[in-house]
Parts: C-alpha cells; structure tokens; sequence
C-alpha cells in the first residue's frame, strides 16, 4: 500500500498531463485548445535548460534581491523560487556611483527570475500557470510575458499575475503595457484587486495553489485567475507610437520573486520566502 502511495504521488502530474494530450479540451465559447508545451517540472534540480534562461543581478524597478540560479530548483513535482536574505557582494559596485545598479556594494537579498526568451516564444493561444505565492511583506512575485521584439514597454508586456501592495494594501494584479511617444513610458491597462476579495472567500486562500490563465487571440487579450476574469485588454487600443501592435508579435515567458520596493518593506519579515509553480501550460486553438 505505501509503494502504491508513492507511485500515484509521483505520477499523478504526468497521468494529467497524458489525458491533457489525448482528450483536447472543449472550453469557454465551445473553443477548442491544443496543448502545444508545458513544463510540468516533474525533475530534480535546476529548470530546464532547454526552455528556461536565468536573469542575474540586479535587474529592474531598485529592487533589493540578487538574483541568482540557485535560488530556483525543482523538487517534488514543483519549481521553487526561494528568497533568502543574505549578503551578496556586487561585483559591479562603483564608490560613488548614483546608479542603483552600482551604487549598492553588497545586496541583501538573493531570488531567481527565469525566462523563456529565445527559447520558447508564442503568438495567441492560452498561457495557464498553476502557482503559490508568498504574500509576506516585501514579497512581490509575478508570472508575466515581454515581446521578443522592439524595445520596452513597445515590446508588450502582460502580467498575467503580480502580487504587492498598493498604499499598504496587498493587493493581486493583472495588467498590460504597451509603448508611448515617450521612450521608456508605457501606457497601461491595468487591473487591481485586493487580496481581500479573495481571502473573504476562503481564508485559507494564501496556502493553495492558484491558476493564473491568459487567453490571448488577435482582439483581447482576457486574464483569469481561478475562471475569475481580472482584466479584458482591448487589442485595438495597444498601439505603439509607431503604428506597431505590440500584442501582435510573439511573447516569452518570464517568472520571478521580488523583494522590496512594490513588495514592501522586508526588514521584519521571516525568511526564506517561496513562491511555487506546479506547471507551465501552452495551448493553441486547434
């Protein structure tokens, strides 16, 4: 009995996955989806290399990690992104510097933020994601994609999930960008609500996994989060400055785990922080 157990523990995920491939789901309006790749991260160690690239160092928006490879790893089934704070040495540090990137001699935090650039693009079809975040204070993680092309925000960009506080209140967002005649500023369709809504329904909200989902074709783009939708982006709107559609070119996928800045002030909170994905999903309409 305890070896039939484990074997069901084990395989559960790819008996999923084999139904997945064989039965096509008939969902929403009667479309039908074809799963065209996933990682179900069914492997130990690192992700795999073939789909996922890491980011390293500091990267964007002042945050304070570090980011790092070994702060992502797969283990029982899920991939882990686990923030520690710890004491990195910045090897870019300037004395002097005014520059965020180089002004810190050491950062405080270490993360990992992957992305499929290069290496797993899509155009339209449906992105689900099966995850549990950390809501602690200063913990901002996200599930989002960028366009392979042009520069951002004309690029595109869709976060199907981020998690911080806005004016102190925890809040789930679902949003997209696209770029202006101002280099660098992007215009946003975004979408807020606080985690409340979602706590009063279920206290226990926090500790599951949750399904993030992103239905994307040459109109909208609709964002979900458990058959909720968040955020309906009207395509016909996302155009950049220079005539181009931005949600009309293939995307990459990115996942990572802030800390500080939108997330928060993590001066007091109990590390290590984890933020856990169960799968990755592509499909396209068949």
């Amino acid at each position: 009995m305890n070896n039939m157990k484990k074997y069901n523990n084990t395989n559960m995920k790819m008996y999923k996955l084999l139904l997945l491939c064989f039965f096509v789901p008939t969902l929403a309006f009667g479309q039908k989806w074809k799963l065209v790749w996933s990682d179900e991260f069914n492997y130990k160690g690192k992700p795999n290399e073939k789909f996922w690239s890491f980011e390293k160092g500091f990267a964007r928006n002042e945050e304070l990690q570090w980011y790092q490879d070994k702060n992502a790893y797969c283990k029982k089934g899920v991939l882990v992104i686990e923030a520690r704070r710890e004491k990195v040495l910045n090897p870019e540090y300037k004395k002097g510097d005014t520059n965020w990137k180089t002004s810190r001699e050491y950062a405080e935090y270490t993360s990992s933020s992957i992305k499929t650039e290069g290496k797993k693009e899509f155009l339209y079809g449906r992105v689900e994601v099966r995850a549990r975040i950390s809501t602690a204070c200063g913990s901002w993680p996200a599930i989002w994609t960028l366009g392979k092309d042009k520069e951002w925000p004309s690029s595109g960009e869709v976060d199907l999930m981020e998690f911080y506080r806005i004016n102190n209140v925890p809040s789930i967002l679902a949003n997209a960008a696209w770029g202006t005649n101002v280099r660098w500023k992007a215009k946003w369709d975004g979408s807020n609500k606080p985690l409340s809504h979602f706590t009063e329904k279920d206290a226990d909200w926090a500790s599951k996994f949750h399904i993030w989902r992103m239905d994307w074709d040459k109109d909208f783009i609709r964002l979900y989060l458990d058959d909720e939708l968040l955020n309906e982006v009207d395509l016909s709107k996302t155009i950049n400055a220079d005539g181009s559609n931005a949600f009309h070119q293939p995307q990459y996928l990115l996942l990572n785990l802030a800390i500080g800045r939108n997330g928060g002030n993590p001066s007091q909170t109990k590390f290590p922080l984890t933020y856990e994905i169960d799968y990755v999903r592509i499909y396209q309409q068949k």
